[in-house]
């Protein structure tokens, strides 16, 4: 079983490469990977500048940045596996050929998920190499702590793939426009994020979604990895440390990956018994 796992992981990872890389020459896409994360980064500089004269030496200029850089991955990561049942599904038409074949469906899922996060990885290097470039955030290379940076990236990464298959399965069942849920997801999630302010200047009763959610706790991680002693300035996770921030998102990582597993199972049968492994809808 191992062994048809790691081969259908490493061919789905793969094949989601090419089907991300291969619509156009290297050259182009080696562009396109720069162009677009920096046109968005400069948005949100100047955004920034546009409503605070703090300017980028302020510790929440730096606690912006990298929650909008690393929140790439979200849009990756989730909404790729609701993206790869899509293409495989109505525009492509294997779907149902996949569900034949000897793999384990949610493992292929996560390897077409692992070829966003390569694409993802390059925009967020970009982005990164930018701020520290031309819009100077405070990062050297010196200071990162690189083990926890590692390992609050591969954990929160394996949550999100977990969220990704909840929203994959869900996107399955529905027949009528689906492509925009995994970006309409992804996109609500931001608001409760932390991303781009914290999450204590939500409304009250707003405030427990975005504890439950894991995207807080991983992005706080990351900073911290990152920014050091800088991250003091940030008031919302002061009470925690750092090892009480890592078990609270490996909890939540297991609750999801429990829940996934049941949910896409629920979602895989009702897809079954409604017919929709081999519906075609939108082309």
């Amino acid at each position: 079983m191992l062994r048809t796992f790691s081969h259908t992981f490493k061919s789905a990872a793969w094949l989601g490469w090419q089907i991300e890389s291969n619509w156009t020459d290297p050259l182009f896409f080696f562009a396109f990977s720069v162009v677009k994360p920096v046109t968005g980064v400069l948005i949100l500089v100047f955004m920034y500048n546009a409503v605070s004269r703090a300017g980028a030496t302020a510790p929440i200029y730096a606690y912006i940045y990298l929650g909008n850089a690393f929140y790439i991955y979200v849009g990756a990561v989730m909404a790729g596996v609701s993206y790869s049942i899509l293409d495989d599904r109505e525009r492509y038409r294997v779907l149902k050929y996949l569900y034949v074949a000897p793999i384990n469906i949610p493992v292929y899922l996560f390897g077409r998920a692992a070829a966003r996060f390569i694409t993802g990885t390059i925009a967020v290097v970009v982005t990164l190499v930018a701020g520290v470039l031309f819009f100077n955030l405070p990062l050297h290379l010196a200071t990162i702590n690189w083990p926890l940076f590692i390992a609050a990236l591969a954990l929160g990464v394996l949550c999100l793939a977990f969220m990704g298959l909840i929203v994959g399965g869900w996107t399955m069942t529905i027949g009528n426009e689906p492509w925009f849920i995994g970006d309409a997801v992804a996109a609500a999630l931001y608001l409760f994020s932390g991303a781009i302010f914290p999450i204590t200047l939500l409304p009250a009763f707003l405030q427990p979604i975005g504890f439950l959610m894991p995207m807080a706790y991983w992005l706080e991680l990351l900073r911290r990895a990152l920014l050091g002693t800088g991250t003091q300035a940030f008031p919302t996770f002061a009470a925690f440390s750092t090892p009480q921030l890592f078990g609270i998102l490996a909890g939540i990582t297991l609750t999801f990956g429990l829940i996934a597993f049941f949910a896409f199972r629920y979602f895989d049968h009702l897809a079954r018994e409604n017919g929709m492994i081999d519906a075609y809808h939108n082309f």
